[in-house]
């Protein structure tokens, strides 16, 4: 029995050396078989190596464009803003010209707590505008938690750096918002989100109403950056101060009036400028926790 175990062994160890290990333990015909899965393996680092070529060409170029962007904003802030942009009384931020003009916005809905409202965003009819449509859903989830539901939002992409560094819009130089909008007569309130100092104010919104006709006729709303109110997670703050208009990083709109039903949107264009009738600073009082005695 020994000599059978040492003889077997030393069999399968001339085998391994052989590099026959396939064809000593699984019969003749498993040597097709190896050979196929050593031309398998080959393809797919193959096709590895490539992917891995490729990876490192799309980086490349990924650094060679975050570059130029860096060499731009460096020009930029060398040269400073010129005349005509000091003497502009209106700037538009967002034109919406065909498909390249919707990339980076982003919307939601109460489908992300298990509601059952539903949003799209997409080009018009006229293919020069864009249109937010969906179904409005006010049945909250049944999670034995969430009491209320029924919201759609729409939010702008926010501007980012070089090297996906975090940037702001600046529109201290203007004093209103300026839509161009076609709607169904629903209201909606218009969002912005600025930079804060702390983090755990990350959360926190400044909004106002827009209250759209409907119809077939453009409107065009006009509002004040003094009447943005602040609020946080829904809830109006008790401590109000004005927007930073310096540094503004997203706009956008939500639609929750309980209203269950289709609904939609039109947007022409998203614009800022200076009203010069418009001279209030900010429309709320500010409170004091600790009053001065």
């Amino acid at each position: 029995m020994a000599a059978w175990l040492r003889a077997g062994v030393g069999a399968g160890a001339g085998a391994l050396r052989a590099g026959s290990w396939s064809r000593c333990y699984r019969g003749p015909g498993a040597g097709a078989g190896a050979a196929a899965g050593v031309q398998a393996a080959e393809q797919q680092l193959q096709q590895q190596r490539r992917r891995g070529r490729w990876d490192v060409r799309a980086g490349l170029e990924s650094v060679q464009r975050h570059w130029q962007l860096l060499r731009a904003e460096v020009a930029a802030r060398i040269r400073g803003p010129g005349e005509q942009e000091l003497r502009a009384q209106s700037r538009v931020l967002w034109h919406f010209q065909g498909a390249h003009s919707l990339q980076g916005w982003a919307v939601s809905s109460d489908r992300d707590i298990g509601g059952r409202s539903s949003v799209r965003l997409g080009l018009a009819d006229n293919g020069s505008s864009a249109l937010l449509s969906g179904r409005l859903n006010t049945e909250p989830p049944r999670d034995g938690l969430t009491r209320y539901s029924g919201y759609c939002t729409l939010r702008s992409p926010p501007p980012q750096g070089p090297f996906n560094l975090m940037r702001f819009y600046d529109l201290s130089n203007f004093n209103t918002l300026y839509l161009r909008i076609r709607g169904d007569g629903r209201p909606w309130m218009v969002n912005i989100s600025s930079g804060m100092y702390f983090t755990h104010h990350k959360k926190d919104l400044y909004n106002y109403f827009m209250f759209t006709r409907g119809g077939p006729y453009w409107q065009d709303v006009k509002i004040p950056f003094s009447k943005f109110f602040l609020s946080s997670q829904g809830r109006i703050q008790d401590n109000q101060h004005p927007l930073m208009l310096d540094k503004v990083s997203t706009i956008g709109f939500t639609l929750g009036d309980k209203v269950n039903g289709p609904f939609q949107l039109e947007i022409d264009f998203i614009a800022v400028c200076n009203d010069r009738a418009h001279t209030e600073e900010f429309a709320y009082e500010k409170y004091k926790r600790n009053p001065d005695v």
